[in-house]
């Protein structure tokens, strides 16, 4: 977003405190999304894991100059959820930083008023498999199933299977040569009350507001 002169307005400009006080005061949660993954502000070269994706949509990548630096954006994030702690936030795509859970887990730690989906993120989480189910074990009641795309019954077969087998060696989509990076991922085996929680009973409390 550019303001009136054509400037990008940062996530946390206070200008928007406004907005994410709005939705705190209403009680309505505010679904975020504020950046793609890493390789997208990464110099296109042939050592970015996405190169043949960003050839096949240029207009993906955002290289700084012109646009901020990937992790400028992302500690922009952190200033304003901490900043609107009567707000809850989802942030979309793993918070959008599911290259580093480390990073995500620590700004949910920070703020309890912070969530994540998992939406169009099974590329980069199952390939940490072991961090990732560590992950998905501590933040049991803060992670939301999303998927990013229209209702497609392979698409969601391949979730469950990331979310309840313990397969190996397996594509993260139903297209290959997959589009997002020639790698394989791993099932996390996620215990039934996890699932549970990540399937819909998370989704009652944040989005219904079901307490």
């Amino acid at each position: 977003m550019r303001d009136q002169h054509g400037a990008l307005v940062a996530v946390d400009d206070a200008r928007l405190d406004p907005l994410w006080a709005a939705a705190g005061e209403l009680n309505l949660p505010v679904l975020i999304h504020v950046a793609d993954p890493v390789a997208f502000f990464d110099p296109l070269d042939a050592t970015n894991e996405r190169w043949e994706e960003l050839h096949g949509h240029p207009d993906w990548q955002f290289p700084s100059p012109p646009f901020p630096p990937f992790l400028s954006i992302l500690e922009a994030l952190a200033n304003m959820i901490a900043r609107h702690p009567g707000t809850d936030f989802v942030g979309a795509h793993v918070g959008c930083y599911a290259e580093n859970l480390g990073w995500v887990g620590a700004l949910l730690d920070r703020c309890p008023n912070f969530y994540i989906d998992i939406s169009a993120r099974l590329a980069e989480l199952g390939r940490q498999p072991y961090t990732a189910r560590r992950f998905f074990l501590r933040y049991a009641d803060r992670i939301l199933f999303g998927i990013d795309s229209g209702p497609s019954l392979a698409t969601y077969q391949l979730y469950y299977r990331f979310l309840e087998t313990d397969d190996e060696y397996f594509s993260y989509s139903p297209q290959e040569p997959p589009g997002q990076g020639r790698w394989r991922i791993y099932g996390l085996f996620l215990p039934d009350q996890v699932l549970e929680k990540i399937y819909y009973r998370n989704a009652e409390r944040v989005i219904l507001r079901r307490r």
